[in-house]
């Protein structure tokens, strides 16, 4: 799918720019399915987004969140995308329990954990194992190395083509993440990027001949609309 580019001034704009996309995605997909589906991302650009969405009147029965990584850590945990989620967003809206599905990390194992997300996705969208569900809206952010997700250069998640989730790695440390072709199935993939810390990689990620092991967000090619919302201070040198 070809990409579509955006630069805003600054975080600020970054974040009322998303926040109009998320919300006219979710009037989109209530309209014509009856539900919205959405997987989050974590880290500090999305933050006051979530913050925006915690102020608007949606009709929250019709809203499914999920995640797209998770640190192997208690939702209490500082470093929780869950947690971050729900303190910035989730705990101040009514939104259903139910229509909450957060990465399990408590049985003290990613792999059976990350197979219990992978199986409640399944379940949810009532696809057979072989097939992959499709997703509203994917949220992306990428790191400084190139990373989206919990799809870090040059692990073994990056080869995962026969799940939706599997085990990522962080410096040893585990993570639950989508895999590349869950991200590529869905209707609508929005990177977020801010930074001047993300010139480097991102000049890696759009160049038409790369290492995609190197940068692992090259690997997004959507089959649906795909867009990256940058801010000035990332998008200098492109």
């Amino acid at each position: 799918m070809q990409k579509t580019v955006e630069i805003l001034p600054d975080k600020a704009a970054l974040t009322m720019r998303a926040l109009e996309l998320i919300l006219a995605q979710a009037q989109n997909a209530i309209a014509e399915r009856g539900r919205f589906t959405i997987a989050l991302s974590g880290g500090s650009t999305p933050k006051p987004i979530y913050e925006k969405l915690a102020e608007q009147d949606l009709p929250w029965d019709n809203i499914h969140v999920f995640w797209g990584d998770e640190r192997y850590v208690p939702v209490e945990h500082p470093d929780s995308n869950e947690g971050m989620t729900r303190k910035a967003w989730l705990n101040h809206v009514p939104i259903p329990a139910g229509n909450v599905h957060p990465m399990p990390t408590g049985s003290g194992d990613p792999a059976i954990d990350s197979a219990k997300y992978d199986a409640e996705l399944h379940a949810f969208f009532q696809t057979p194992p072989s097939e992959f569900p499709v997703f509203d809206l994917m949220l992306q952010g990428m790191g400084d190395d190139g990373h989206t997700a919990s799809l870090f250069p040059h692990t073994e998640a990056l080869n995962v083509r026969d799940r939706l989730i599997t085990v990522g790695s962080k410096d040893g440390q585990p993570r639950i993440t989508v895999t590349v072709p869950l991200i590529n199935h869905a209707r609508v993939v929005i990177f977020l990027v801010s930074g001047a810390n993300k010139q480097n990689a991102l000049r890696h990620v759009f160049a038409t001949e790369g290492d995609d092991a190197q940068y692992p967000s090259r690997l997004i090619q959507p089959q649906g609309a795909f867009l990256w919302l940058l801010d000035q201070a990332a998008a200098e040198g492109l």
